[in-house]
């Protein structure tokens, strides 16, 4: 029988709030800068276009880099707290370079570091999320901290476009704008070194090769679906292109993009109890299913509404994917979460850039086979997942 909601067992780890506003401040100071990132780059620095793609490329890889390593590092030391500011640190003090230099160098620099800084600090921070959230409020736990990311993701833009607006485009606003900028990221880190940390299980003597061996097959078998899934799983650029072609212009899109964060926001603490209750197996297919919907729905969609409900129902997959695929791996991998939550990442992160590649080409052919496909490895994923039940920690 589940516990009741007045249950201690039942009630969010105090610390899952601060872990989360850890995130809120790190994610507001780093949207208000991607969000003119793009511009400055090439309108103020004067680099090409195709450099940024580069530089942004480079930025997604080196986002992933470091996932496992820095997983195996902190469950190998059983070191959460210290791995993870380390990561913090890391992507705010790289974000001192934008007060020192804007050249296209620094530019590239700062870019590439900072996202460094993100990988690093990914799986230490969600293997001591899921020490602190409970079995019970697990998946709670990292749907609220989602929500609180999220959060900051949405804010932050709007503090820029607030900026640019009272202060008018110029370089000096810029430098003004990247310095209020460094202000919550320099908190998040003095917030986190105040939480106490909750060490795991050191693997002192565990080289790679040995930690990879000792993941439990469960982990391993959900590696399969969740890298078929990587494949479908496109960037949003492209359903953002689908709604200009129906009509909306680029003012409504970032109306739409706001839309479809506000409803990751709302629907990630929902989601995350919704899998404490019915089981996270559920949840993760519910996720699968709707984005494979989404897919099929734009095949054929034509209309305004339409695409405001797409963006909509995204939100809810988006809340699902990046929050309880998580939670199911911390449940899946108890002993060494922060290398499970690396390998995830980096196998995940690798497979976006070809999965982008893909639609890319097809787009060029057809908009509308490019979401087919999508649709079509969705379901194979859900097939996949119910044939291994990677939930069922039977031997490999």
């Amino acid at each position: 029988m589940s516990a009741p909601s007045g249950d201690p067992r039942r009630r969010l780890h105090p610390d899952v709030l601060k872990l989360g506003w850890v995130s809120f401040l790190t994610d507001l100071s780093s949207e208000m800068i991607f969000s003119v990132f793009a511009i400055f780059f090439t309108t103020v620095a004067g680099a090409s276009s195709a450099l940024l793609g580069l530089i942004e490329g480079l930025a997604d890889f080196s986002a992933s880099s470091l996932n496992y390593l820095a997983g195996w590092l902190s469950d190998r030391s059983g070191r959460r707290k210290w791995f993870a500011t380390a990561g913090y640190a890391f992507s705010t003090l790289a974000k001192l370079i934008l007060l020192v230099s804007s050249s296209v160098v620094g530019l590239s620099l700062f870019r590439v570091v900072e996202r460094l800084g993100k990988g690093f600090r990914g799986p230490p921070r969600d293997a001591w999320l899921s020490s602190i959230g409970g079995k019970d409020t697990r998946g709670y736990a990292f749907g609220v901290h989602k929500a609180l990311d999220k959060a900051g993701a949405v804010l932050g833009p709007l503090v820029a476009y607030g900026l640019l607006s009272w202060l008018g485009e110029s370089t000096r606003t810029y430098s003004t704008l990247f310095l209020v900028a460094f202000v919550p990221a320099a908190i998040s880190v003095a917030v986190l070194t105040r939480i106490p940390d909750q060490p795991g299980a050191a693997h002192e003597r565990e080289s790679v090769r040995q930690n990879w061996q000792r993941l439990s097959p469960g982990f391993k078998r959900f590696l399969l679906p969740a890298g078929l899934f990587a494949l479908a799983y496109f960037s949003l650029g492209f359903i953002l292109l689908k709604a200009h072609a129906v009509g909306f212009g680029v003012t409504d899109i970032v109306l739409l993009y706001a839309l479809f964060n506000t409803t990751c926001v709302v629907a990630a603490p929902l989601v995350g109890k919704l899998g404490d209750r019915v089981g996270r197996s559920r949840i993760l297919l519910l996720g699968y299913a709707l984005y494979a919907a989404i897919n099929l729905w734009l095949v054929v969609a034509s209309s305004r509404w339409e695409m405001v409900a797409v963006f909509a129902i995204y939100g809810l997959f988006y809340a699902i994917d990046e929050s309880q695929s998580k939670a199911f791996i911390a449940d899946l991998e108890p002993e060494r979460r922060a290398s499970a939550v690396g390998i995830y990442n980096f196998v995940t992160g690798l497979l976006y850039l070809p999965a982008s590649l893909v639609a890319g080409a097809l787009w060029v052919s057809s908009p509308n086979l490019a979401f087919a496909v999508a649709a079509t490895l969705s379901l194979a994923a859900m097939l996949v997942f119910v044939t291994l039940r990677p939930a069922d920690q039977r031997p490999a």
